[in-house]
């Protein structure tokens, strides 16, 4: 127990998806009690398509394979296709919830409405009427659950809606379709109005280069871990050149030659487009400029009939439950130690803010290591706590990987996988604690 702090039984984590679950097992198996207040009846979070909001839409998969996406000590079952869809994923999340004794930790049906930092804790307000305080809060709620729709000029005759309210091809049949957004379920989702719209178009803001799935046999990623670790600038010329002899000249389909070099955005893994653009089922358009009754104007000047627009056009970020004054926003996102610890509120941390050049999950289950062993490190007094906390109000660390990435909001906060897990190994080793040992499960129940 705290000292000063006998009124506060535990530690909290707001959000049952990835995130908060390996932070859940991270907390446990550092020995805090922890308590998990989710929205939603069960754990998945965007994951689980019945919850309201969730983007997920029938022909998700996962953009990483399944060897290099599961939790440390929970890899995701053989029989697992190398991509899998979304309701597997849910499966493998819920089994994982199961195995390590998670369930009871978690309060279900409960939306945490405020949360306010107090002397030594946070004392939160929840919206089953309850009023508690936590000696921790850690921030697992996520980033796709506001969405962002830009505000185009002029009127629109047909329907518009977000990509996170997209779910089936058959929203498509008989209809004009435009698709804005080349993002991972921009350009899935233009790939289903291919096969079922009477005519699909996708508008881009620039071209993408578009990763295959599996290269010479092998998923994207394994392929890429497999091979020869070479410096940066070397490593984007070699895969970019393997990308145009396996697709070719893309800009003959329509495709935009990129403006950045590979690496430079966040990876668009996908074989489908490629197909569709080489058979004219997918026409590309630029962006956006605005709408003239059933018009879209594009800012070439040409403009195209359509009945409906989805637009994938991201998420804005958002902590609704904690005041916006206490962090320094910029480009859209408070700024956090590797997008994880606050250097101004010392028993506040996030999970699942930032992007990875990669698996997220993994990287989940590190940085819920860190956060865990910090705050048992608080809870028992230890000097660790202040060292760390002296790492955390430092300068911020170059985990780029030597990647210039385009300037936006989204890639402000793009962290390199490889260059993230060296520098959470240098803060491992700086503080004395041992490095990582995955935990086994409790009492496997892995889905058939």
């Amino acid at each position: 127990m705290l000292s000063g702090l006998s009124d506060i039984s535990s530690h909290l984590i707001v959000g049952a998806g990835p995130a908060g679950l390996a932070a859940a097992r991270a907390f446990r198996s550092q020995g805090l009690d922890v308590e998990v207040l989710e929205t939603h009846q069960d754990v998945g979070g965007i994951w689980d398509q019945d919850n309201p909001g969730s983007p997920m839409y029938d022909s998700a998969h996962f953009i990483s394979s399944a060897r290099r996406s599961g939790f440390a000590g929970f890899p995701m079952p053989e029989h697992f296709p190398d991509y899998p869809p979304h309701r597997l994923l849910l499966d493998y999340l819920r089994d994982f919830t199961r195995a390590y004794g998670l369930y009871d930790a978690i309060r279900f049906g409960i939306r945490v409405e405020r949360a306010i930092p107090d002397d030594g804790g946070w004392t939160v307000h929840a919206s089953d009427g309850s009023k508690r305080r936590y000696a921790t809060l850690t921030a697992a709620s996520g980033t796709t659950w506001s969405p962002r729709i830009p505000m185009w000029p002029g009127d629109f005759a047909g329907d518009l809606v977000h990509s996170s309210r997209y779910r089936s091809s058959k929203e498509f049949h008989g209809k004009r379709v435009l698709i804005v957004g080349a993002g991972n379920s921009g350009v899935d989702i233009a790939c289903d109005a291919a096969r079922s719209a009477s005519r699909a178009t996708i508008s881009v803001r620039r071209g993408y280069h578009l990763i295959p799935k599996h290269l010479f046999g092998l998923p994207a990623d394994e392929f890429g871990a497999r091979g020869p670790h070479l410096p940066t600038a070397i490593r984007q010329r070699v895969f970019a050149r393997t990308l145009r002899i396996l697709n070719g000249d893309l800009t003959r389909h329509g495709w935009p030659r990129p403006d950045h070099r590979l690496f430079e955005t966040h990876p668009i893994v996908n074989d489908q487009i490629v197909h569709h653009l080489r058979h004219g089922d997918i026409t590309v358009r630029p962006d956006v400029h605005g709408f003239d009754g059933d018009d879209v104007v594009f800012v070439d000047g040409t403009r195209q009939p359509v009945d409906l627009v989805v637009a994938a056009t991201g998420y804005d970020f958002a902590l609704p439950y904690i005041d916006e004054a206490l962090f320094d926003w910029r480009g859209g996102r408070p700024q956090l130690y590797l997008q994880t610890f606050s250097p101004t509120l010392p028993r506040f941390a996030a999970l699942g803010l930032a992007e990875f050049d990669g698996a997220a999950w993994p990287v989940f289950d590190d940085l819920a290591d860190l956060i865990a062993r910090g705050f048992a490190a608080l809870e028992r007094g230890e000097s660790t706590w202040d060292r760390l906390r002296a790492v955390v109000r430092g300068p911020a660390p170059d985990v780029s990987g030597g990647v210039r990435h385009v300037a936006s909001d989204r890639h402000a906060a793009y962290l390199h996988r490889a260059s993230l897990s060296a520098h959470i190994r240098d803060i491992r080793q700086r503080l004395g604690w041992p490095p990582r040992v995955a935990t086994t499960p409790t009492a496997p129940t892995l889905t058939a």
